[in-house]
């Protein structure tokens, strides 16, 4: 199970391009944190980091 957001989406890419699967679902954008996020302090400001990443993911 990945750590971060990041490691999900790139193990996601990963089989897609190999071929071994065809269609990818995300059951919960949520559950994809940011790896800023989860390294950061309590109180640190992560304004629009999920949708930064979901967006680079999904270019």
């Amino acid at each position: 199970q990945p750590d971060t957001g990041e490691q999900a989406l790139e193990i996601a890419d990963m089989l897609v391009r190999s071929g071994a699967i065809d269609v990818v679902v995300v059951d919960s954008v949520a559950a994809l944190t940011p790896r800023a996020e989860i390294e950061g302090e309590m109180g640190d400001t992560h304004v629009g980091l999920q949708a930064r990443l979901m967006s680079q993911a999904l270019r």
